[in-house]
């Protein structure tokens, strides 16, 4: 038994490791589009926020969809159905290039929507330049997340990280090298930002497809080979299990959004703190993160093998993983709240003092909130290996709006907690949802294993 623990957390750290690796990568692509944006003008900042934000929520879900071509190739890999592999792979560039086309579209159209919303003139219009040449970094985003499914079901994730890390390093250099008019470049302002992430993501996806192209590893997986003839059941397949989990992900992210719009009847302050805290405990998620994609892809490829104990003990390894370490961020950010915060905001000016103190009370709360989040999110990624992304999914639309969104805004307001009171209700929802979905993946084990041995008697 210990050698097989062993041996399975091995596994799982392996894969996890280039997938946590590229999630970082990604954010640091986030965080510079930002820092230029504010070195163009606190206007351009304000507004295209508004557009990356935009963005962000439409490409998220479909990231979402694109995201089971990894949990249904990780099956078909364990079941060795070679050709189901490469057929659900064509199938997830297909889908991925059908959402682009609708989500490029939505966006082109939402300066009217932002405006209705409230929006000011001015924002709407920043907005718009950013949106411009932006959403032409769809077709390769999402390309890029269906062959990174793909590989990392079959157990290679080093491709997906270090083109990931490279195109971080690029998305800077061309970024600065617009913002300032270097080498006779014009400087195109937000436009050229939207534009080198366009350039980037589609660069990554053609970078990933050209390596499996051409590595041996994957020669039995012709993906080009009937690519012009998209499968109708893989694509129903994928659209079933996608769906939910794009809708998993807009769920969360709109509670997220909910609490800044709490926060933000406060004043100024307050929402500052909210956002530089909220930076911090993105960058700690970026490892629950990888790691639930990890956990998915090792439970797939024991659930397409019939192997349902080794489908259980990588549940159990990962989400017992994920709680050691995310207390270890817990125990950073108790201990240590003054120095994070530091790296965003001069201490010694007294002009932040107010943002600051609060950051680090956010941060107390934040520790937490981390531990929830990340045991909820690794244990949604270990259902999800089973084929099941609806239980995921009502149980994060319950938890998050009937518990986490009321629960924030009855402390914030009826129990004037302020902003530290909208942080403990995400907590509450977090908590509802980690506690839940590790007991649904339990009992969906204990299902699976008595199904098994009714149909081994009856046979």
């Amino acid at each position: 038994m210990h050698s097989t623990l062993r041996i399975e957390l091995r596994a799982l750290l392996r894969l996890a490791g280039p997938l946590i690796a590229s999630q970082l990568a990604h954010m640091l692509m986030v965080l510079t589009d930002t820092l230029m944006m504010a070195r163009l003008s606190p206007e351009a900042l304000a507004g295209g926020g508004l557009g990356a934000a935009s963005y962000s929520f439409v490409s998220i879900f479909c990231i979402g969809v694109i995201a089971a071509v990894g949990t249904l190739v990780a099956i078909r890999k364990g079941a060795n159905d070679q050709q189901g592999v490469a057929r659900l792979t064509q199938a997830g560039l297909w889908l991925a290039w059908a959402m682009a086309a609708v989500a490029a579209v939505l966006l082109w159209n939402l300066g009217p929507v932002l405006a209705m919303l409230g929006q000011t003139p001015a924002n709407v219009a920043f907005a718009t330049q950013f949106l411009l040449l932006l959403p032409f970094a769809l077709p390769g985003n999402l390309s890029f997340m269906a062959l990174r499914g793909f590989t990392a079901a079959l157990g290679r994730a080093t491709p997906v990280m270090v083109i990931s890390i490279v195109a971080t390093v690029a998305n800077y250099l061309l970024n600065h090298a617009f913002i300032e008019g270097m080498f006779g470049l014009p400087k195109l302002g937000l436009v050229g930002i939207g534009m080198v992430t366009a350039i980037i993501s589609n660069l990554m996806a053609i970078a990933l497809a050209l390596y499996i192209r051409y590595h041996r590893a994957y020669t039995p997986y012709p993906l080009l080979k009937g690519l012009a003839r998209p499968n109708l059941n893989a694509l129903r397949e994928l659209w079933r299990l996608g769906l939910p989990i794009g809708g998993t992900y807009a769920v969360e992210v709109g509670l997220f959004a909910f609490a800044a719009l709490c926060i933000g009847t406060m004043g100024t302050t307050p929402l500052a703190a909210h956002q530089i805290a909220l930076q911090i405990i993105s960058v700690a998620f970026m490892v629950p993160a990888g790691m639930s994609y990890a956990v998915t892809m090792r439970i797939g490829q024991h659930y397409g093998a019939g192997h349902l104990l080794a489908a259980r003990l990588a549940g159990r390894v990962g989400i017992s993983l994920g709680a050691v370490v995310m207390l270890g961020f817990a125990l950073l950010f108790w201990l240590a709240p003054g120095p994070l915060v530091g790296v965003f905001l001069d201490r010694s000016d007294p002009a932040f003092h107010g943002v600051i103190e609060l950051a680090i009370s956010l941060l107390a709360v934040a520790a937490w909130f981390e531990m929830f989040d990340g045991i909820q999110t690794i244990a949604m990624g270990a259902i999800r290996g089973l084929k099941d992304a609806k239980t995921t999914f009502l149980v994060g639309l319950f938890c998050y709006w009937a518990i986490g969104a009321p629960a924030a805004w009855s402390l914030a307001f009826h129990f004037q907690l302020g902003a530290v009171g909208v942080w403990w209700g995400l907590a509450l929802g977090l908590l509802c949802s980690a506690c839940t979905l590790t007991w649904a993946f339990e009992w969906r084990m204990r299902r699976l294993r008595r199904l098994a041995m009714t149909t081994a008697q009856a046979t």
